[in-house]
């Protein structure tokens, strides 16, 4: 385990800085032609948003966001580490999970809907993807970032106390009792494996995100897969790296893609219908 996942202060501005430095970015290159406001205020939601470091380089640009998160001692932190922010007026913080909310606790629909790091820990994903739908603008556009399952942390064994452990690449890709088996024998305390293999299970590769996006009528504006996930710049001080085309080989990029980036956008046509 490294101290980020004890120092949730740490945690918090290494989300913020990585946020600022190339999320945001990335996302406004597509909204309104780099234009964020455009005349008017733009919307921001982010599900699974800890204790809202992401969220913070938003409300600087002047959006008004929202926050839910279902843990709440994360929700709390976020309570106490905005507590002194001059602009927490423009933010909103919700200790739910998001099956159960809905786009009037929010106040509405959003222009932005941001996960990172969150769909490879939500069990349905379909069902989640399609809920999503109550909360984008006819306009609005969705940020997904996750790490394909296959990579070589994509059991987040990072999260492991032990530290040697948790330096150990592609365990989690074993059969599923095989990799209990490994836990066990590592010493790894049970409440460590169950969490683990919760992750196991929820664990979401390229192929089955694209998969679901296409079964959910999603648009795909934008998508980025990289070597080098821009968040090691932070964390590590290594350079992102992008893997371009000759690497986006079906199956085999799940085991070096650490990161993939998408925006997407409903099908207007699909709206409509709706209507």
């Amino acid at each position: 385990m490294q101290k980020r996942h004890i120092d949730r202060q740490q945690y918090f501005n290494e989300q913020y800085e990585s946020t600022k430095k190339f999320i945001l970015p990335y996302i406004l290159k597509e909204v309104n032609n780099g234009n964020l406001f455009n005349n008017k205020e733009i919307r921001v939601l982010e599900i699974g948003c800890g204790e809202g470091g992401n969220l913070l380089p938003f409300l600087e640009a002047g959006c008004e966001c929202c926050g839910v998160e279902i843990s709440a001692i994360s929700y709390n932190n976020a309570l106490k580490f905005y507590e002194d922010n001059p602009l927490k007026s423009n933010l909103q913080l919700i200790n739910k999970n998001i099956f159960d909310t809905t786009s009037d606790e929010t106040g509405g629909v959003f222009d932005i809907v941001v996960l990172r790091d969150v769909i490879e820990h939500i069990p349905d994903q379909e069902l989640f993807l399609r809920h999503l739908k109550n909360f984008v603008s006819q306009d609005g556009i969705l940020f997904i970032a996750f790490p394909p399952w296959r990579m070589p942390f994509g059991g987040h064994q990072q999260i492991i106390k032990k530290k040697w452990v948790s330096i150990i690449p592609y365990i989690h890709i074993s059969p599923k009792p095989i990799y209990t088996l490994i836990l066990k024998c590592l010493r790894i305390p049970k409440n460590e494996i169950n969490g683990l293999l919760n992750i196991a299970s929820t664990g979401i590769s390229i192929k089955r995100f694209k998969k679901i996006i296409q079964k959910e009528d999603y648009l795909v504006i934008k998508k980025t897969h990289w070597l080098i996930n821009p968040n090691y710049q932070i964390k590590f001080g290594l350079k992102p790296r992008k893997a371009y085309r000759f690497f986006q080989i079906p199956y085999l990029q799940d085991f070096y893609t650490t990161a993939v980036y998408y925006l997407l956008r409903q099908k207007i046509e699909k709206i409509r219908a709706k209507e």
